[in-house]
């Protein structure tokens, strides 16, 4: 591949969100639709730390057009409700922080307290087979809505 070709310069500029829409790099998939794709955090804050990403590049969460921000959370709204049922918790709690990656993305996170979103505190490595565990769970309460 030449340094000066499309395909490389887009594949340099591309973020690892858009890598992962792309199916580059692997993810632990639990939503998609023409524009959102929702997926497993790898180093959640708790088990079952969904993030939800538009598809297009945008860098800062409220640059989204009008249209993907009311969109967003009529996307993520199924999946909110199905952490709830999955995982005990009081609710499901909402959060944009987006300064790891330059792609604006929301975190879904099963919270019982206000310091569940707490982004400064250590976060979770889970093996393969825990995050396929939460994977499922998630993936059987969107079946069963």
């Amino acid at each position: 591949m030449r340094l000066n070709s499309p395909i490389f310069v887009q594949s340099i500029c591309m973020t690892i969100f858009s890598k992962i829409i792309a199916g580059e790099i692997p993810s632990y998939k639990i939503a998609e639709n023409e524009y959102f794709f929702a997926f497993l955090d790898i180093f959640p804050l708790v088990k079952g730390h969904v993030l939800i990403v538009p598809k297009t590049e945008t860098d800062k969460f409220f640059d989204l057009s009008d249209n993907y921000l009311q969109e967003i959370l009529l996307f993520a709204k199924p999946i909110a409700h199905a952490i709830e049922k999955a995982f005990d918790c009081n609710r499901c709690g909402i959060s944009v922080v987006g300064l790891e990656v330059p792609h604006a993305h929301l975190h879904l996170v099963p919270i019982n307290n206000a310091d569940d979103l707490n982004f400064t505190r250590g976060k979770m490595k889970l093996s393969t087979d825990e995050l396929k565990e939460v994977q499922e769970k998630i993936l059987k309460e969107i079946r069963n809505k």
